[in-house]
């Protein structure tokens, strides 16, 4: 990672990324409702029992929470951040094209739903990953499921507490992250159970809460077979922007970014500023992928 590009992370760490957050800027960070994997559900048995068995087999990661424990439970972290080695942080040089990914965290302060901007999006056809958090899932269940029905969207692991992962409690915009590799193993496995069970197919992608890991972390989610996001381009200050600081952030975008915004708090001035900025990018010939068509 260049001097630069580190630079531009630090900046704009300074807007925070309390998307997930109330708009009143004050971090949600509770974290009443603990889902793991000992939560997923058993195989039916009903004539449906292979498919659900199939389902239920995809839903556990391969690796299992103790042999995560034994694996990285003594390493120790050396780097802390958006960008931990491992994590994506853009899309491959070959690419030509934007990747706009939205955040739906959940949690008190957290679970609203901005039906302007995911119109928009439907209205100009433009695709998105969508990283949703357990929480969220269970707030609008039946938004998630047209959502996931929607093949302009990408459905993603955004964790199933909302936590920065770390294997040393570290936190994030006061936030406390996981504490150790057993928490790093609750927070992405037990949503990847949940979306797989929803989707039929396991998540490709995790961001975590604040998109802020360090290295062990990254590693463990690598193992439960995603791959850790985070992002190249702050598209609205964690919903704290306005629509013409959105739209700034978004038009400056270049081919290769990967644009962070949210969906969960339609007060901010996300599907405003999207609204304007994303028809600027299109009339001068950039073009909008999911991170699953460049990957």
């Amino acid at each position: 990672m260049s001097v630069g590009r580190r630079a531009v992370l630090a900046a704009v760490a300074a807007t925070g990324l309390a998307g997930c957050a109330g708009r009143s800027g004050a971090p949600g960070a509770s974290l009443a409702t603990r889902t793991t994997p000992s939560d997923i559900e058993p195989p039916s048995r009903t004539p449906r029992a292979g498919r659900a068995a199939a389902t239920a087999r995809a839903a556990a990661p391969e690796m299992t929470r103790a042999a995560a424990v034994a694996r990285y439970g003594s390493a120790r972290p050396s780097d802390w951040g958006f960008d931990a080695p491992g994590v994506l942080t853009a899309l491959p040089a070959a690419q030509q094209a934007i990747a706009l990914t939205f955040d739906a965290c959940g949690g008190p302060g957290g679970s609203a739903y901005d039906k302007d901007l995911i119109g928009f999006l439907r209205s100009r056809k433009v695709p998105a990953t969508l990283f949703i958090n357990s929480r969220w899932i269970d707030a609008h269940p039946a938004v998630f499921r047209s959502l996931a029905a929607d093949p302009l969207f990408e459905i993603a692991n955004h964790g199933t507490r909302h936590r920065p992962l770390s294997v040393s409690g570290r936190s994030a915009y006061g936030i406390p992250g996981t504490r150790d590799a057993g928490e790093v193993y609750d927070e992405v496995a037990g949503n990847h159970g949940k979306l797989t069970r929803l989707l039929g197919r396991p998540p490709r992608f995790f961001r975590s809460g604040t998109a802020y890991y360090d290295d062990v972390a990254s590693r463990i989610v690598g193992a439960l077979g995603e791959r850790p996001v985070s992002f190249t381009v702050n598209g609205d200050g964690g919903a704290t922007f306005t629509p013409e600081q959105v739209h700034t952030a978004v038009a400056a975008a270049r081919p290769g970014s990967v644009v962070i915004g949210h969906l969960n708090q339609p007060e901010g001035g996300t599907a405003e500023g999207i609204a304007t900025a994303v028809p600027q990018l299109l009339a001068s010939g950039h073009r909008f992928i999911r991170l699953s068509d460049a990957l």
